[in-house]
């Protein structure tokens, strides 16, 4: 990655997932501790609720899926992979690893994710804006 595409974003985690078992109990726990209002919203077959931040801080959500189970898989980090996703995934299973949630897109604007398994079982997601 040259230096122009890594100043795109600055950071390599751009999201974080936090699994939840009860939405609205989480929601009001993490609103209570963080003194914040969190938007809450349906991503596929998942409901989240973002935490609120300002850019170009990173943010994340609390999410309930039957895929995602707190406490058993802990909490997803998304690393970023700009500029090129494709690229990052065609490089996944030559080092061992698995994809587990293909290229999907996300609403318009907020670029794609996919999802992987690394070699130690855990799971990862990975970001690109395009």
């Amino acid at each position: 990655m040259t230096p122009q595409q890594q100043q795109q974003r600055e950071s390599r985690v751009v999201w974080f997932e936090i699994p939840v078992a009860d939405l609205d109990r989480a929601c009001h726990f993490y609103e209570a501790v963080l003194d914040t209002s969190l938007t809450s919203g349906q991503l596929g077959e998942e409901t989240m609720a973002v935490i609120p931040y300002e850019k170009p801080a990173v943010s994340g959500c609390i999410s309930q899926s039957k895929d995602h189970r707190p406490a058993e898989d802990g909490t997803r980090v998304y690393l970023n992979v700009d500029p090129d996703l494709d690229a990052a995934l065609a490089r996944v299973e030559p080092a061992g690893g698995k994809v587990v949630v293909p290229k999907t897109a996300l609403p318009p604007g907020m670029g794609f994710f996919a999802r992987i398994q690394d070699t130690e079982g855990n799971t990862v997601g990975l970001h690109a804006i395009s």
